[in-house]
C-alpha cells in the first residue's frame, strides 16, 4: 500500500490524498502549483484543499496568492484516530439502543477470518463461568490474551493444544496425538464452547490466515453436547493424575455450567468448583 492508498483507506478522497502527499514533498505551495504538479483541474484541487483544511490536515497562509503547508503526518493520524474513536462511541451508543439480543438456537455460518476471530474474542470476553477450547497454534496465539483475561476474572478455562505447553494461567492439555493431527488435519482447528451456552467451530487454513468453514450457534442443547464432548477429550489426553480434578471442574455434569442449568431448568446459581490449577 502506498501513501495515497493509505490515506484513501482512512477516509480521504483520491484528490485529497494526492494533494496532501504532494505538499509533504515540497511546501509551502499554492493551489495553482499543486494543480500543475498533479495534472488536476484547479477547481478540484482548491476543493480538496478546503476539505483538508477542514480536516486539520493543512495550514493556510493568507496572502495573495494563498499558500498551503501540510500538518505533520503524526498529528494528522492522531486527529483521525481521535475523531474515529468519538464517532465509534456515539455510533455504539445509538446501536446498543436498537439491539435486543435474542437467542434463536440456529446455526450460522461465518465466512471471514476477522468475523471468526472477533466472535471468538467476544465469546470469551463474555464468559461467566467456564470456557473450553480446542486450538491449533495459530488461533491459540491469537486468543491466548483474552483467555488469560478470562482466567484472571476467575472463569475456569481449559482445553487442548497441539504444541508444547505454553506459559499461560489456565489449563492446557497437549493432545497425545498432536503431531499426527497437525500433519493430517486439513487446516488449523478452532473450537470454543463458552458456559455451555454458545459454541464456535472453525476450520482455518493451515497458516490460520483464512477460513475454510466456520459455524456458530447459541443453542444451549447443541452447546451442552459440544461441551460434553470437548471436556471428555480434554480429560482423555490429560495425565491420569489430573483426570478426576478435570472431571469435577469441567465435565458437563460435574461443572454444571449455565447452559446445562438453563436446559434442565435448574436455578442460575453456580456450583462450587474444585481447584482448576
Amino acid at each position: 500500500m502506498n501513501a495515497d492508498e493509505g490515506l484513501v483507506a482512512l477516509g480521504f478522497t483520491e484528490v485529497e490524498a494526492r494533494v496532501y502527499c504532494e505538499l509533504l514533498k515540497g511546501a509551502p505551495a499554492t493551489g495553482y502549483r499543486l494543480a500543475q504538479a498533479l495534472g488536476k483541474a484547479p477547481p478540484n484541487v482548491y476543493q480538496a484543499l478546503a476539505s483538508l483544511e477542514h480536516k486539520g490536515a493543512v495550514l493556510v497562509e493568507e496572502g495573495e496568492p494563498r499558500s498551503f503547508r501540510p500538518v505533520p503526518p503524526e498529528e494528522v493520524l492522531t486527529a483521525l484516530q481521535r475523531g474515529f474513536e468519538q464517532r465509534k462511541l456515539a455510533a455504539g451508543e445509538a446501536l446498543r439502543k436498537l439491539h435486543t439480543p435474542v437467542q434463536d438456537d440456529r446455526i450460522y455460518h461465518l465466512k471471514s477470518l476477522a468475523q471468526v476471530m472477533e466472535r471468538a474474542r467476544t465469546m470469551v470476553a463474555g464468559a461467566a463461568e467456564l470456557v473450553l477450547f480446542d486450538l491449533f497454534p495459530p488461533p491459540f496465539a491469537s486468543l491466548a490474551p483474552v483467555l488469560s483475561e478470562a482466567s484472571a476474572r476467575r472463569v475456569a478455562v481449559a482445553g487442548l493444544v497441539y504444541a508444547e505447553h505454553p506459559a499461560v494461567p489456565f489449563v492446557c492439555v497437549r493432545s497425545s496425538d498432536a503431531d499426527f493431527v497437525r500433519e493430517r488435519w486439513p487446516g488449523a482447528q478452532l473450537t470454543l464452547v463458552v458456559d455451555a451456552r454458545e459454541f464456535l467451530v472453525a476450520l482455518l487454513t493451515p497458516d490460520g490466515a483464512g477460513v475454510r468453514q466456520a459455524i456458530w450457534s447459541d443453542s444451549v442443547y447443541l452447546s451442552c453436547l459440544q461441551h460434553s464432548g470437548l471436556s471428555a477429550e480434554v480429560r482423555l489426553h490429560a495425565p491420569p493424575s489430573a483426570r478426576a480434578r478435570l472431571s469435577r471442574s469441567f465435565s458437563l455434569v460435574g461443572s454444571s455450567p449455565p447452559g446445562l442449568r438453563h436446559l434442565v431448568g435448574q436455578p442460575a446459581v453456580p456450583p462450587k468448583r474444585g481447584d482448576t490449577r
